[in-house]
């Protein structure tokens, strides 16, 4: 930021002087020599040094002149007193020829110039303008003094949360380390197990059972990488843009039948569908939201005990969709639930009921990602110790060459119930 020190140089604008003197004729002369040799400024006078005092306090004047001599308190008096006030403001002092002294004084008390009587009008014009123009060079210069430090202040906040920022990213890597170095080393070790029941096994001839057991938990492990390994490249490709969606147009509820009979069929459930309704047609990734759909599975899983009802809803609600997954598990703490769609956010001390090891911390941050992309949003409901909901909200698909604009959007009603025993 530069400061304009070519002030010097330009017009004087708007400039309100005042003037102190006990002298009348000095107080009506002195203002028509400004009117007549300057533009701009505005004068205002007084033949009292207390009533000046008083003006200052309430306004701020681009230059004061004032006579030294007068009754009362003098112009060095009062010289002091507007130096405590106004400390910028320019100060003019008018002495008798030969009153050297004074003159002296009154530069020493921090007056701007002295003006000798009898007044030349030209040297009293020339002084007055310097004194205004520096008074306007200071107020300018202090203006952007103050610009400066806010500007100033503003980096070192913005520094501070940069900071802050840094911080944060080098935590959450750390803990992205930990966390994955955790979760890889223990598919790994046991695929590396597996192959050393094996080999002991083929070793010994009698092989049959304990390989065939090895090989289903080596699938299991490797099953377990492949998701690992998965997360972390859509969470990678969601935060760099690349992350892409094929949609299609699909009936939801045979989209949800089909997805949950592979589901159930894979991990050996029990499944009861209790209503099949009417088609509700969305415009939808397939797979993408099939890992929607498997990532709240899981968990209602993970946090619910062994035996107790997974259940299922699809409700159409106006030109909504919602996908809805009820558990009777343990719940979420309140405190926490802010924090469960970040990324690498997991509920700490919480004891899993059933299935696998808690993960990544990245499900529910992708999940609420892809249906973000898809135009929807996640909801939650949950009371700790009775179990969460968690619904997937979507647009449903509106031909435009169907729909009648007159026609109320359709009520809240439900089209299909499954239930899941595990």
């Amino acid at each position: 930021m530069e400061i304009g020190l070519d002030i010097m140089d330009e017009e004087i604008n708007n400039s309100p002087i005042l003037i102190v003197d006990d002298d009348a004729a000095l107080l009506q002369a002195l203002p028509q020599v400004v009117d007549l040799r300057m533009k701009n400024v505005q004068v205002e006078t007084t033949d009292s040094a207390q009533h000046a005092l008083e003006r200052v306090k309430e306004f701020d004047f681009d230059a004061i002149i004032s006579d030294i001599k007068m009754p009362g308190m003098d112009g060095i008096e009062l010289l002091s007193h507007i130096r405590e006030l106004r400390p910028d403001t320019p100060v003019l002092l008018i002495t008798g020829h030969g009153d050297h002294g004074l003159a002296i004084q009154a530069i020493r008390g921090g007056a701007y110039d002295y003006i000798l009587k009898p007044i030349d009008r030209d040297a009293f014009v020339n002084a007055l303008q310097r004194a205004i123009q520096t008074r306007q060079l200071r107020r300018k210069v202090t203006e952007q003094q103050l610009a400066l430090s806010l500007h100033a202040r503003s980096l070192e906040r913005l520094v501070e949360k940069r900071t802050s920022e840094l911080v944060t990213a080098n935590a959450t890597k750390d803990k992205f380390l930990d966390i994955v170095s955790q979760e890889l080393k223990s598919p790994l070790s046991n695929l590396k197990g597996m192959t050393q029941l094996m080999l002991h096994q083929l070793e010994r001839g009698d092989a049959t059972a304990a390989v065939h057991q090895a090989l289903v938990d080596m699938e299991r492990s490797i099953t377990r990488t492949e998701v690992l390994v998965q997360d972390l490249l859509d969470t990678s490709l969601m935060e760099t843009n690349l992350f892409v969606l094929h949609r299609e147009r699909y009936n939801l509820v045979d989209l949800c039948r089909e997805l949950l009979d592979a589901y159930t069929t894979r991990a050996v459930l029990s499944l009861n569908c209790e209503l099949l309704g009417d088609p509700i047609v969305v415009e939808i990734d397939k797979d993408r939201f099939s890992q929607v759909l498997i990532n709240l599975l899981s968990n209602a899983r993970k946090f619910s005990k062994k035996g107790s009802p997974i259940t299922i809803t699809l409700q159409q609600s106006g030109y909504e969709v919602i996908v809805s997954v009820q558990d009777t598990g343990i719940g979420i703490p309140e405190e926490y639930l802010p924090n469960i769609f970040e990324q690498f956010f997991r509920v700490p001390d919480v004891k899993i009921q059933s299935g696998n090891r808690p993960g990544l911390g990245l499900g529910l941050f992708i999940a609420r990602k892809i249906v973000e992309r898809h135009g929807g949003h996640i909801e939650v409901q949950t009371v700790l110790g009775q179990g969460s909901v968690f619904s997937v909200v979507l647009p449903v698909y509106v031909d435009p060459t169907v729909i009648n604009q007159s026609d109320p959007p359709p009520s809240l009603h439900t089209q299909a119930v499954w239930t899941i025993t595990h």
